[in-house]
């Protein structure tokens, strides 16, 4: 079995309409519904939702030393949102779920397998 990583993606330009508190409710309830269904099938490795690219702090190497600075990496109007990781019996299989997420949530997922460790 392959363990991936279903990335929830967002955009700065994406712009929506406020949920009502019914609309959140039931969309957390499907959310719920959903991970409970991986955990009972197997396929729930770990997942969370991130607060927003502007509370990152980017650690990096300069002139030999440690450096950190606010922001994400990248400039860029995407930025990940949230993720799961998976087990999964095949890439056919690790669609399937994040076509049910990406349903759910009515945002794009990107889906990665992780690589082998070498020795593992």
């Amino acid at each position: 079995m392959t363990q991936y990583l279903l990335s929830v993606h967002s955009s700065e330009d994406t712009v929506r309409e406020p949920m009502s508190q019914d609309e959140m409710r039931k969309s957390f309830e499907g959310v719920m519904q959903l991970q409970a269904e991986m955990k009972s099938t197997g396929t729930w490795v770990f997942g969370g939702r991130l607060h927003d690219p502007d509370t990152a702090t980017v650690v990096r190497m300069s002139n030999g030393e440690v450096a950190t600075t606010d922001g994400p990496f990248l400039e860029s109007k995407e930025h990940l949102g949230g993720f799961y990781i998976i087990n999964a019996d095949d890439l056919d299989a690790a669609l399937s779920w994040a076509g049910r997420v990406t349903d759910l949530i009515n945002a794009p997922i990107e889906v990665r397998p992780f690589a082998e460790e070498p020795g593992g």
